[in-house]
């Protein structure tokens, strides 16, 4: 389990390595054509040192890369802050540098770069799919014990917001939601609020690219118990995937092969269990009216 940068520079790594293997150098001969000396090269491949977009654009045009999804991937993976490497803005996220701690910059830029999103939630809405003040509920009552961050909330919020775009991008992130019945069930702020939310989720969850599905009480003790989890899938790169223990302002990443296994089988065996996407519609609509 590990912080997310570290992560994702051993993941540019591993790919970077495999790029100079299919173009058959060795690493001195990578290094020479790209003028630094060998044992840069090999801290960026074993993720031991940060490296700029502009330093894997010159890897990636001596390894005669030319796909152009494939050298995007690569060059925001390692753009964790959102900065190319000349100090001009990346994601909007960067922005909110000093709200929020690097590895929830690095959760939301992985978020942004995925392309498909596969989440359990087993206590509150997953922050895509938040409305505001729903948004605003949980925040203050996740930062009700920390002074100095209470008057942020609405900073938090509007990041929260702001995540968002991704479901209305093109192509759009594919989101698969899992969510404990408990989910519907809390009502953070209030009644009103809550069924503003369950309004809300009816109307997402009827989008082509998001499906969602409920786990009812009746379907008794579950693997999900254990907590909410998020797995990432990047195009056309499955040892890019993650998955992501996400908190409000921090996440924890785990990217070995055996999680992630662990993980997908996990999320499999969730949604078997649950109501299938028509049923859930209609379950999450009956709560709404009172059942």
């Amino acid at each position: 389990m590990q912080h997310g940068p570290a992560v994702r520079r051993r993941k540019l790594g591993a790919e970077l390595r495999r790029q100079r293997d299919l173009a058959g150098l060795t690493s001195d001969e990578a290094a020479c054509r790209v003028g630094w000396h060998q044992s840069k090269v090999s801290r960026i491949e074993t993720g031991r040192s940060a490296v700029k977009p502009s330093d894997v654009t010159r890897l990636l045009d001596a390894y005669g890369v030319t796909d152009p999804e494939l050298r995007a991937l690569l060059e925001a993976l390692c753009g964790g802050e959102g900065n190319n490497g000349d100090g001009a803005r990346g994601g909007w996220w960067h922005a909110y540098r000093r709200l929020l701690p690097p590895e929830y910059r690095d959760f939301i830029s992985l978020e942004a770069e995925a392309v498909r999103a596969r989440t359990l939630e087993t206590h509150v809405v997953p922050g895509l799919l938040q409305t505001p003040a729903y948004a605003r509920a949980v925040t203050e009552a996740a930062l009700s014990a920390i002074p100095h961050a209470r008057s942020r909330v609405e900073e938090f919020v509007e990041v929260r917001m702001a995540r968002q775009a991704v479901l209305a991008a093109d192509p759009p992130l594919e989101l698969h939601a899992v969510l404990d019945e408990a989910v519907l069930r809390r009502e953070p702020g209030g009644p009103g609020v809550m069924a503003e939310q369950l309004g809300h989720l009816v109307e997402v969850g009827s989008l082509p690219h998001v499906r969602l599905q409920v786990l009812p009480f009746s379907s008794g003790v579950h693997i999900g118990i254990t907590g909410p989890f998020v797995i990432f899938s990047f195009p056309r790169m499955a040892d890019l995937d993650v998955v992501v223990l996400d908190h409000l302002t921090s996440s924890l990443h785990l990217d070995r092969k055996e999680d992630l296994r662990a993980y997908s089988d996990a999320f499999d065996t969730l949604r078997g269990h649950a109501l299938s996407c028509d049923e859930s519609l209609a379950f999450i609509a009956a709560i709404g009216d009172g059942a």
